[in-house]
């Protein structure tokens, strides 16, 4: 049996391309005790990846050149000598871009039993993105009925999420996309009550006419002009989750921009970094809350699904330049 890996064959500098990574194919090793073997059936591309591929601090270490990218993937178990997982479990967890998985266990992240929904949910809203968006909306940016919550990359498979969960919850929204067909999605798809352009639109002057009481959680998945301009509309006693930094894309020398300190200082504000792997121990909370929404019909998927395990090395490039119109997922067939 061949495993077929599409591995990291060369240090990136800023976002990974397609001529970083090669594809091979490897014997799929015999089992031992203790271990399972799992066939992917999807493989998820995320902004964190991004990171994982770069040689620089980070909250974990780079993906080794010649290894398979790391990455959330979801499969089936088709062999077991592991007494927690039998043939046909469905699991989720970092198992990286290869077709076949030889594992003890220690990267699976859980097993996926909401079998009456799509397996490739367990990637984005029952998986990373939507359990991201549950925690950093409810916990770091403690949002509150009545709220008005403002989000970047609005139309993403986090920012999606985020926006949808806050309106569960009875809050005012704002979506920040990037242009027309992006913020349609935001109201018409996703239920925000507002839409900002960034692409067409002055961004400080948009979110001052939509949030004309100020913007009491920001949800920040990009950092740059974005949230320079959101930052000069904060209302007394805002709460900023800090997602993720697409804006940046180089790290070495970090960017200097504008100092937030005294507007943090007069609305008496809390900006907080939000890594999902401080929650570990509450996916299921998540997962569980999640699906009932789904299940109700109070919240809606978009997914945007690569063909193939050739479509993986230039998926990184695709998903920062914007070119994807919904959770981007490479489904390996």
């Amino acid at each position: 049996m061949k495993n077929t890996q599409v591995i990291l064959a060369r240090r990136p500098v800023g976002v990974p391309k397609p001529e970083h990574f090669e594809l091979r194919e490897t014997d799929v090793p015999a089992l031992q005790e203790g271990q399972c073997l799992i066939h992917t059936s999807h493989w998820s591309v995320d902004p964190a990846m991004r990171g994982w591929a770069n040689d620089v601090p980070n909250y974990s270490p780079p993906v080794a050149l010649g290894d398979p990218m790391r990455s959330f993937a979801v499969g089936e178990v088709i062999a077991s000598r592991h007494p927690d997982y039998a043939e046909g479990d469905v699991v989720e967890g970092l198992l990286g871009w290869q077709t076949h998985v030889v594992t003890d266990g220690a990267n699976i992240g859980h097993k996926v039993t909401e079998t009456d929904l799509p397996r490739s949910y367990a990637l984005g809203i029952m998986g990373l993105n939507g359990t991201t968006a549950y925690f950093g909306l409810r916990e770091t940016c403690a949002a509150k009925a009545g709220d008005t919550v403002v989000v970047s990359t609005a139309a993403g498979a986090v920012g999606s999420a985020v926006g949808q969960i806050a309106k569960v919850m009875g809050c005012r929204t704002v979506g920040i996309a990037g242009g027309a067909e992006k913020t349609r999605q935001c109201l018409a798809e996703f239920g925000y009550d507002a839409a900002i352009d960034y692409k067409s639109e002055d961004v400080a002057t948009a979110i001052a006419a939509a949030c004309p009481d100020g913007v009491d959680c920001y949800f920040d998945n990009t950092c740059g002009p974005i949230t320079d301009a959101v930052m000069t509309k904060l209302a007394q006693g805002a709460r900023i989750t800090i997602c993720g930094t697409a804006a940046i894309t180089e790290w070495d020398p970090l960017p200097i921009g504008p100092r937030v300190h005294r507007q943090l200082l007069v609305a008496r504000a809390r900006m907080q970094g939000f890594l999902i792997f401080d929650y570990m121990d509450r996916l299921h909370e998540a997962r569980d809350a999640l699906a009932g929404w789904l299940r109700a019909g109070k919240i809606t998927v978009r997914e945007h699904i690569l063909d193939g395990p050739g479509a993986a090395p230039g998926a990184i490039e695709m998903l920062y330049k914007g070119e994807n119109t919904g959770k981007l997922i490479i489904k390996v067939g």
